[in-house]
């Protein structure tokens, strides 16, 4: 233990040295934290709405009333043809256009049904099914005022449908966002800066230094680990911090279990960092390693697309990456406040992941050339 203090006393004042790596290391996530939720933000507001209104009635009104009264739409144009209510998606100034036939009202006063027109812009597939979800809820509701102004009752055998959102109820995007923020955050301050840390003394010339003493590999490895772990947690605690102190979200799970599992992957992520810096040679090649895996794990962790959704090979990728694991794991103890018997198989995966990327890179590690 007397050789593994000196090799982290060295680190340590290596890292605390360096001003830059320093200002990368502690202000980068936490301005990044603050602002990049803020722009991740999954609601789909400000639709632009183009309306055709064949019928210029009061219903039509009303439902143009209620349509603009809901903050999800901009009715931004009112045309007389659908042809030239299209101009505005084919300009991209609209979104979706509402055509509504002559006789609305009184097809719907007398004969009690109408058909509406709605044709969506699905150049963006998530804003075309989100708008139109919400144009379908809007008429839907506006349906179920007039049936009530009518004096008209709802027929026997129909199910009434209620429900509540549990964990999140006011469903914001925040709550779902930011923990996965911090979670990609921590993996690039973590892969990126242990990766460079082998590379670096490679570079420098002090590898040779190093591999000329009776320094065991393990005890060097581990000395390359323990300061960027440190590092790593004193980041997660003010990424929580952030996250209280911007967004309002407060860990409802237990804080032990929270530490615990962030102690593990970091130890699982800062092995595979090493494991990179063990085989390039410079920090060019490091960085470019470290890249191509930092991205599969960000666009694979269920952040942007959810895993479920994904086929089945690409699930399979997904779930051998630590990175998803913790992704889910932290969403559960903070918003759910599940405990450590509820994420056991994702403590264990990591747990192994650190074992055998520590492991793997301890016997890479070769102190001859």
């Amino acid at each position: 233990m007397k050789v593994l203090r000196y090799i982290l006393r060295k680190e340590f004042r290596q890292i605390f040295r360096d001003k830059t790596i320093l200002a990368m290391m502690f202000a980068m996530p936490t301005i990044q934290l603050i602002i990049l939720p803020l722009a991740m933000n999954f609601d789909v507001k400000h639709v632009n709405l183009a309306v055709v209104d064949h019928d210029h009635s009061s219903y039509s009104q009303q439902l143009l009333t209620k349509i603009g009264a809901s903050g999800y739409f901009r009715i931004v144009a009112a045309t007389a043809s659908f042809k030239e209510a299209l101009t505005y998606i084919e300009k991209e100034k609209a979104d979706l256009v509402l055509e509504i036939p002559p006789g609305f009202e009184s097809n719907l006063v007398r004969e009690g049904t109408q058909k509406l027109g709605v044709s969506v812009d699905a150049i963006n597939g998530t804003k075309a099914a989100i708008g139109g979800s919400y144009l379908q809820a809007v008429i839907l509701d506006f349906n179920k005022e007039i049936r009530i102004n009518a004096g008209q009752t709802k027929p026997s055998g129909v199910i009434d449908l209620t429900y509540s959102n549990w964990f999140n109820p006011l469903a914001e995007y925040r709550f779902y966002v930011v923990p996965a923020v911090l979670v990609l955050l921590l993996t690039l301050i973590g892969g990126f800066m242990s990766a460079l840390n082998i590379v670096r003394e490679k570079e420098m010339g002090t590898i040779e230094q190093i591999n000329v003493t009776p320094i065991r590999k393990w005890e060097f490895i581990l000395g390359k680990l323990i300061p960027f772990w440190v590092v790593g947690i004193i980041v997660f605690t003010l990424g929580l911090l952030v996250a209280w102190g911007v967004y309002g979200i407060w860990p409802v799970g237990s804080f032990v279990t929270l530490y615990l599992l962030a102690a593990v992957y970091l130890v699982a992520l800062l092995g595979f960092g090493l494991l990179v810096s063990t085989y390039t040679s410079n920090q060019l090649q490091a960085m470019f390693v470290a890249f191509f895996f930092v991205m599969i794990f960000m666009l694979m962790s269920g952040l942007f697309t959810a895993v479920e959704s994904m086929p089945a090979w690409a699930r399979v990728i997904a779930n051998l990456t630590p990175v998803t694991h913790f992704i889910k794991v932290i969403r559960m103890i903070v918003l759910k406040g599940s405990g450590l018997m509820d994420v056991k198989w994702e403590f264990l995966y990591l747990v192994l992941f650190a074992m055998v990327l520590n492991g793997w890179a301890i016997v890479n590690y070769r102190k001859t050339t």
